[in-house]
């Protein structure tokens, strides 16, 4: 098995969101998969399986890969940067001929797309192929919170003043307003108290400083499934991409993750097939094999 470590939502190392994408040659079990994630011990260990496809053309290397998500303590339905890291690697590793990537995955099937830049880039004098990749997720409801959800919201996030509470229909995920972007990016929240909320884990967000190039900021806080602060969580993005178009009345949107390795997100929210368009970059900053 090959082991690639990716930094996801950003073009530089050690930046963005790390998850360890694992090519299989075969079929793993769970328990071996989630002993795996534990001992990497990051937000996301992602693992790739080929599946083959009748359907393929002879002219065309196999598009179609099984792709399992697990985080230190628990396996996921849906991760938006574990996704971007392992279509990053397949597209830069040869094994598609093709531009775009279907993943079968617990959330249905998803999509990443080669999408390159307009002009060329150059580095060491020789042209370097230059492109992001737009994931093709479901949007996620929001809905209504219970009062009763959120008792000791103030206190978990120290008594920050919060403009709006609201919670994903899918995992139920406080989603929490703050006054300013800056906000968000200060705030040191209590952990434990973060643990005894509604729902898998807290989202904070806010209007993006003026001038910063973004519509908004997010931090992603889950502790419950082994991950104190997501860097940067994609997933969150198909619920902030509906609350945000509704605040702000437009489609498309620049986000970014404001944790201490911070992340960039292009969005596009299509309201007629309820798909949020992800679009960001990647980069491998290690490859090795495991032996176990």
């Amino acid at each position: 098995m090959v082991k690639k470590p990716v930094d996801a939502f950003t073009d530089s190392a050690f930046k963005g969101n790390p998850a360890a994408v694992c090519l299989l040659e075969e079929e793993r079990d769970e328990e071996w998969m989630q002993a795996v994630a534990r001992e990497f011990n990051i937000s996301q260990t992602c693992f790739l399986t080929r599946i083959t496809d009748t359907r393929s053309e002879g002219n065309e290397l196999n598009s179609r890969f099984r792709l399992r998500w697990f985080t230190p303590v628990a396996e996921v339905n849906l991760c938006g940067h574990a996704t971007l890291a392992a279509a990053h690697v397949i597209f830069t590793s040869g094994l598609v001929k093709t531009n775009l990537i279907e993943f079968l995955t617990l959330s249905g099937i998803l999509t990443a797309k080669k999408v390159y830049k307009v002009g060329l880039e150059f580095s060491n004098g020789e042209e370097q192929e230059h492109f992001s990749i737009e994931l093709d997720f479901p949007a996620v409801p929001i809905i209504e919170c219970d009062s009763k959800e959120i008792p000791s919201i103030s206190q978990t996030l120290k008594g920050a003043s919060m403009i709006n509470v609201m919670k994903t229909a899918t995992t139920g995920d406080l989603i929490v307003e703050l006054p300013s972007g800056k906000t968000v990016a200060d705030l040191q929240p209590q952990f434990d108290e973060i643990q005894k909320c509604a729902g898998r884990g807290v989202i904070v967000t806010g209007l993006a400083p003026h001038g910063s190039g973004f519509d908004f900021f997010t931090r992603f806080f889950c502790p419950k499934l082994g991950v104190n602060e997501d860097p940067v969580c994609g997933s969150a993005h198909c619920a902030l991409a509906i609350y945000w178009s509704q605040k702000l009345g437009k489609c498309d949107l620049l986000a970014y993750h404001a944790s201490p390795r911070g992340g960039a997100l292009d969005l596009h929210l299509d309201e007629q097939t309820q798909r949020v368009l992800i679009r960001g970059k990647a980069v491998t900053v290690m490859e090795g094999s495991l032996l176990a």
